[in-house]
């Protein structure tokens, strides 16, 4: 690959349509195992500069993700500058479709920070390579659903490596974070037999589970959270929720959640695994809502989505044995697994097939 900025990326394509407001960009990590595919990041950037590094990371992110779900797709990213609450409009989402479709297939966007399914159908509008749309138009609609069911099983993965026994029953589990994610994983933690303690900052959410599972405990604060005496620490609202200050007052002895980029910084993953926390790759498994909308593009059914997604478990049982065969964190046990596929499976790109 020739470097891009200092990363090795094979495309980014920067959109402008000054009459809709559109400013886009569309980063390419890799197409090694087949089109590019990832979301589309509705967001006030403070800079290009940093609309841009957003997506070169992110895009990166989701090539690694789509290998380890066993998808036949590369990684992409795109991100549109500006705020999606005033910004939006029908002919900026056009404009920004008819750039994707320029792409020929490189790139399949779908939903991300900002942007919904019905963004997705209006996108669809000028372009044939988008997914993640409402199930009015034949999509797989709220992708949390399985996104939860994958963080959960790796849960149970994760359980067994630690404690022997794949499940979390009698557990107590602490999840940050109840949103769609957060809010459905609690369901599968409690359908299991986990005791479960929660926060999140806003109070709509902490109310909504509070309706459903009165018996969950609500706790204040990221800090209390990690403080309190849990067996797994669950973060699934923001990235970067490892940090040197987490880490060092954590109890829990798993984490294991469904937010993106929960590493602050490399370097934690070796801190964590120092102090004998066992920590699941988040990449690993939250996998389940790229499963989901991966699985439109053949034309979706949720059974064969939910039996794809439910082979988070195997792969993050054999990350965790990778782990422990070369000596390393789970998360550098993740990189190279993914890695190894990228490159063997890419090869065979050079073998030529004479039609």
């Amino acid at each position: 690959m020739t470097k891009i900025f200092g990363t090795p990326h094979e495309q980014v394509v920067f959109c402008h349509d000054e009459a809709s407001g559109l400013k886009a960009i569309i980063a390419i990590y890799s197409t090694a195992l087949g089109p590019a595919l990832g979301g589309t990041r509705f967001y006030p950037y403070g800079s290009e500069d940093e609309a841009l590094t957003d997506a070169l990371n992110l895009s990166k992110g989701m090539a690694y993700k789509n290998a380890l779900a066993d998808l036949d797709l590369g990684g992409g990213k795109a991100v549109i500058i500006g705020d999606p609450t005033t910004g939006k409009s029908e002919a900026l989402l056009r404009a920004y479709g008819r750039f994707v479709q320029s792409l020929h297939g490189r790139y399949f966007t779908a939903c991300d920070v900002g942007t919904f399914s019905e963004d997705m159908d209006v996108i669809a509008r000028e372009c044939d390579y988008v997914t993640g749309r409402t199930l009015a138009h034949g999509g797989a609609g709220d992708s949390s659903i399985l996104t939860a069911f994958g963080v959960f099983q790796g849960m149970r993965a994760a359980a067994e490596h630690r404690w022997g026994d794949p499940t979390l029953r009698g557990r107590r589990v602490g999840v940050e974070g109840v949103g769609k994610v957060g809010r459905r994983l609690v369901e599968h933690l409690r359908a299991d037999g986990a005791d479960v303690v929660v926060t999140d900052v806003h109070a709509a959410a902490i109310d909504r589970v509070r309706a459903e599972y009165p018996e969950v405990e609500v706790v204040e604060g990221h800090a209390v959270l990690v403080g309190a005496d849990v067996d797994v620490y669950s973060p699934c609202a923001l990235g970067g929720a490892l940090d040197d200050a987490t880490v060092d007052v954590l109890r829990a002895k798993i984490v294991c959640g469904g937010a993106n980029n929960q590493l602050a910084h490399t370097g934690i993953e070796k801190q964590l695994a120092d102090r004998g926390i066992l920590y699941t790759p988040d990449y690993v498994v939250n996998s389940g809502g790229v499963i989901q909308v991966a699985d439109e593009i053949e034309g979706f059914d949720f059974d064969r989505a939910r039996q794809k997604a439910s082979g988070i478990f195997d792969t993050t049982r054999r990350i965790f044995s990778i782990a422990s065969d070369e000596g390393v964190p789970p998360a550098v046990a993740a990189d190279r697994l993914a890695e190894r596929r990228m490159s063997e499976i890419g090869r065979l790109r050079g073998i030529l097939i004479n039609s």
